[in-house]
Formats: structure tokens, C-alpha cells, sequence
């Protein structure tokens, strides 16, 4: 549905955005997922053609967005940062606006008026001055307006930012009910977020794609090394051999000795890091040396998306789809 090939974008000295290429398909929520200032708004301004590439294309359904503008944007509907709403018009009048310069007319355009007011829930506020709308429902009528002309694809900005946490759910809520009849592309620096929404999540460092793939399959294959610490008799050497020579550890480091003991962080690339633990303690068991302590640490999301966006540039981890 939308395909992103080495897209670049500079602002003289300064590179937003590096060589990003990615596929998006249709029917999915994709999340968007970076700390602040890793290029996310710059990529969908380019995505939504309100912003020029120095390099690359973005195609949507086959259309290039720079050269069949006007095919391309018809599939899209965009909910920037900031919503551009008109403070000084109710929600009808500013959807009647909106859906005029998406080009309808007549009975289709307060046909979906209508459909995109209950969709979002505004009913209620349908005639109140945008200016006395809370966050929330300033949100909402940014979503409707995406949503006029029935385009395949939405893409939503940081769409909870600045919301109380009642509003957050809400409009959470409502971006899944949008991916049961459009693909939706949401950015947001909130792990949790991207976590309760997506199917699929592409995650952005320092301008670069650096992760893309569903949320278990990153937990899986980008932070396959689950972590024990233990602690055992013996010296730091001795602990250091027996750990060492158990299937699937990968590293073993001494972070600790005192007189007969000795603390290491093993590293494991077993599927299952209880088959590893059990595997220490009979190595151990079996040379005589007792565990003292032994605690487990399993890879998640968190500790995905910190390594990826805390690396040093050029040291993150790998890009494209998994």
C-alpha cells in the first residue's frame, strides 16, 4: 500500500532523515515508534506530501507522491502534530470545509459528515465553537476531518500528545476501531502506546529506520539474549568455566568476587531461558559448587526500543524488515 525506498531528507548540515526504506500493507495498524526528535513527523510530512525529500520516493498504492500528487493524496487521510483546526467555526462547519476541498458535494458530503461525526463521537459537540472544545475532542475533530473522502490510509501524528489519560484511552480506542476498515499509521514516543495498538511496529532512531517488525517478533529476534545473574561458589575463574561451558550461553561476565564466591551475568540464546537456568545448576551441581542466587531477566519491548534508540550512531541495531 505504501512503499518508502531510500527516502533522505536534509536541512543544510543536518540529516532528519537517512536512507529510509520501508513497505507498508494494507489492513494493519503501524506504529510509528521513536524518542522525540528521531525524524518521525519529518518521514509522514514526506509520507502526506506536505513536506519535500532531498532524495528517495514515497509511492502510495503505485502513485509517486511528488509525481501523481494528486492520486496519491486521495488515499490519504492526515492528522498532523498540531491539528489545523479554525477556531472560530463549530465541527459542522469546519468538516463542510474540509470535505468541500477534498471535492464533495451535495448529499455525499453530509452523508459522511454525518458517518465521520459518529464515528468519532462528537455528536454532542457538533455545535459548540472549536475554541471551547477541550484537547480531546480537538483530537477527535482532527481524526473526522482524515477521515472525509473515505481514504485507505490514515496517518495520525502523535494523535494522544498533551491528552489527559481518560482522552488517551479513548482516542486508543478509537485508532483500533479505524484499523478494522483502514490501514492507520500512527507515530508516538510512548512504548506502551504503540504496545496496546499495533500490529506491526516501526521503530526510528536518529533519522534512520532501525527496527520493523510485529511486537513479538522484535521481543524474539532483536533482543534474543535473555540475561541471569548468578551467584555461586568458587572463584571468579571457576564460575567463569562452568557458566561458559553450558549449551546456548553466549557470554559469561564476572561482575563480582569475594572470598569463595563470584557473581556473573550469563547471556543465553535458548528459546527458553528456564532450560539454561536448569543447565547451570546441574554444571554447577555437578563440579561440587553451589548456587547461591540465581535470578532471571527475559528480553521485552522496553529494553528493545532503549537499546535501539540509546546506541551510538552507526552501532544500532539492524534496519529493514525482519
Amino acid at each position: 500500500m505504501i512503499t518508502v525506498e531510500h527516502l533522505t531528507k536534509c536541512y543544510g548540515d543536518f540529516m532528519a532523515v537517512e536512507d529510509l526504506s520501508f513497505s507498508i500493507e494494507e489492513g494493519h495498524v503501524y506504529g510509528f515508534l521513536g524518542p522525540n526528535g528521531a525524524g518521525k513527523s519529518t518521514t509522514m510530512n514526506i509520507m502526506t506530501g506536505c513536506l519535500s525529500a532531498t532524495a528517495g520516493h514515497v509511492r502510495i498504492d503505485g502513485h509517486d507522491i511528488f509525481e501523481e500528487p494528486g492520486k496519491a493524496k486521495r488515499l490519504i487521510g492526515y492528522l498532523p502534530e498540531q491539528p489545523p483546526l479554525y477556531m472560530n467555526e463549530t465541527p459542522e462547519e469546519y468538516l463542510r470545509f474540509v470535505g468541500e476541498a477534498k471535492g464533495l458535494r451535495g448529499r455525499e458530503l453530509a452523508e459522511q459528515i454525518a458517518s465521520v461525526i459518529e464515528q468519532t463521537r462528537i455528536a454532542d459537540v457538533k455545535h459548540r465553537s472549536i475554541a471551547a472544545l477541550s484537547k480531546g475532542y480537538r483530537q477527535r475533530l482532527g481524526i473526522a476531518q482524515a477521515l472525509l473522502g473515505n481514504p485507505r490510509v490514515i496517518i495520525l501524528d502523535e494523535p494522544t500528545v498533551g491528552l489527559d489519560p481518560l482522552q488517551i484511552i479513548e482516542i486508543r480506542d478509537l485508532i483500533k476501531q479505524l484499523g478494522q476498515s483502514h490501514t492507520v499509521v500512527f507515530s508516538s514516543h510512548i512504548l506502551s502506546e504503540v504496545q496496546a495498538i499495533c500490529d506491526q511496529i516501526l521503530i526510528i532512531a536518529r533519522g534512520k529506520l532501525v527496527a520493523f517488525g510485529e511486537p513479538a517478533e522484535l521481543e524474539r529476534q532483536l533482543l534474543s539474549p535473555s540475561e541471569i545473574t548468578l551467584t555461586a561458589e568458587g572463584t571468579a575463574q571457576e564460575v567463569r568455566d562452568l557458566a561458559a561451558g553450558v549449551p546456548h550461553v553466549t557470554d559469561v561476565a564476572v561482575t563480582a568476587e569475594e572470598p569463595s564466591l563470584a557473581t556473573a551475568r550469563v547471556h543465553t540464546d535458548a528459546e527458553d531461558i528456564r532450560d539454561t537456568s536448569r543447565a547451570l545448576f546441574f554444571a554447577f551441581a555437578g563440579a561440587g559448587k553451589a548456587i547461591v542466587e540465581m535470578s532471571l531477566k527475559r528480553a521485552n519491548l522496553e529494553d528493545i526500543f532503549l537499546e535501539l534508540t540509546e546506541a551510538p550512531p552507526g552501532g544500532g541495531g539492524p534496519g529493514g524488515r525482519l
